[in-house]
């Protein structure tokens, strides 16, 4: 990623030039565009955090790696969007720290994005493909120690850009201009670019595209087998119970299907919204100069982040689950508020309108 890392422009080289400033438009677009995408962002995948933590039949294995997911993306937005804001109307002011810091955050939540992305991936294909040892392996349990791998390795994996970003100082006729780059040349950097690339884009994609498709045929394409599909009573005189099967199967069916819908519409926001700039980054290691036209790289980094922030979104339109789960969340917040007002009659009264209420 070209740095805010990777999306800041290039300082010019000139002692006796002026400092180069932004466009005002590009400044107001800018700032208009991130503030409202980092707004949403932040406040949406914050709500899929608490939604899960804080009920019960939601902590599922597949929404603790979209739980992952959220966080990653709220790295995201925090050190990437944010320091975007004020890096568009001045220069870099974080300093030599905030360089280092900011840009292993940016890497960090990219990568864990990607990672947790491909670990529900194999978690639904297992869990639809191989059902029966989908019980063994599609644990709460078990997501929870994935996830910690990650994290872990991707942690780990992210301390080479440590070494790799300095800040740069640029004296021009009306000012100094600092900015957040790398140490190594170009050349250098590139083979770095590609593994990042390989491990976290090309693999992740790769992977999804595989496995979405063996799902599609059990799910959709060739007739469900037998541990998804409707089992018949088998002569049994308790039809009732067998109808009520029967519905509950279909329930399930119709369950497995939404959230698959929803994971790969998760997939190829991914898959779109990362390629202008993977693109633009291919294509700049063959060109000399490399092509830094600022609405284009501001358009990539507009796609970075909302892709970002668009999650929450996706989960509350296409999963009847989470869009419940949203609602009664906000609706025991209102009622807690209500709550504390009621707390506030003698404390006698509480007591006996409480048991009123158990003896009901």
């Amino acid at each position: 990623m070209e740095h805010t890392t990777a999306f800041q422009r290039v300082a010019q080289v000139g002692n006796l030039t002026e400092m180069p400033l932004n466009p005002l438009e590009q400044q107001v677009v800018t700032i208009f565009l991130t503030v409202l995408i980092c707004v949403v962002g932040i406040g949406g995948n914050i709500m899929v955090v608490l939604v899960v933590l804080r009920t019960k039949h939601m902590v599922t294995p597949t929404n603790c790696y979209l739980v992952s997911l959220a966080a990653a993306d709220l790295i995201v937005l925090v050190a990437a969007g944010l320091p975007n804001i004020s890096d568009v109307v001045a220069f870099w002011i974080y300093g030599y720290t905030g360089c280092l810091c900011i840009t292993y955050l940016q890497y960090l939540g990219i990568n864990v994005s990607s990672c947790s992305i491909t670990a529900f991936t194999i978690e639904r294909y297992i869990a639809i493909c191989h059902s029966i040892k989908a019980q063994f392996l599609c644990t709460v349990s078990r997501a929870k120690r994935i996830i910690a791998g990650v994290w872990v390795f991707t942690s780990l994996y992210c301390i080479m850009w440590l070494f790799l970003v300095d800040t740069d100082e640029t004296v021009y006729t009306n000012g100094v201009v600092v900015t957040c780059g790398y140490r190594v040349s170009r050349s250098l950097y590139m083979p770095i670019y590609f593994l990042d690339f390989t491990l976290f884009y090309v693999i992740p994609l790769t992977v999804a595209t595989v496995l979405y498709g063996l799902i599609a045929r059990i799910l959709f394409m060739s007739p469900l087998p037998s541990h998804l599909s409707d089992r018949e009573g088998g002569g049994s005189v308790h039809q009732g119970h067998t109808s009520r099967t029967n519905r509950g199967n279909k329930g399930a069916i119709f369950a497995r299907k939404q959230i698959t819908k929803m994971l790969l519409v998760v997939v190829v926001l991914f898959a779109l919204l990362w390629l202008p700039y993977r693109t633009l980054v291919v294509v700049n290691s063959f060109l000399n100069p490399p092509y830094h036209n600022t609405w284009f790289l501001l358009f990539c980094r507009m796609c970075i982040y909302t892709n970002s922030a668009i999650n929450p979104i996706i989960y509350n339109l296409m999963s009847q689950k989470f869009r419940g789960a949203f609602q009664n969340f906000c609706k025991c917040d209102w009622q807690h508020e209500e709550k504390v007002a009621e707390f506030r009659v003698p404390m006698y009264y509480s007591v006996i309108k409480d048991s009123s209420r158990e003896s009901n």
